[in-house]
């Protein structure tokens, strides 16, 4: 399964809003799983079983909690099962498809 998540604090007292610590410190937690993974601007994404991937997320969640007073959990899940390899492999099937055109 493939699993996108954006995970960020609320009530930080912070003048700035920043988050950045915050969401480094959930994904300090994601890399450290060993599980495949991919962060952008927006969301990580995550491969791998049902319960390791949810765990890494509520670990990941715990982390952003220390941070502020509340947590915002945004998540996307891809569950086919029998399928591994998805986190390149649905971006390499795109891309040969565009170059096909």
């Amino acid at each position: 399964m493939l699993v996108a998540f954006s995970v960020a604090p609320s009530g930080t007292g912070r003048n700035d809003g920043s988050v950045h610590d915050a969401v480094a410190a959930a994904v300090r937690i994601v890399r450290e799983s060993g599980l495949p993974n991919r962060t952008d601007a927006m969301f990580t994404t995550i491969e791998g079983e049902w319960d390791e991937v949810f765990d890494v997320v509520r670990r990941a969640t715990e982390a952003v909690g220390e941070y502020g007073s509340r947590v915002s959990l945004v998540l996307k899940a891809d569950i086919r099962p029998g399928y591994t390899g998805e986190l390149d492999g649905k971006l390499e099937r795109l891309e040969a498809e565009l170059e096909r055109h």
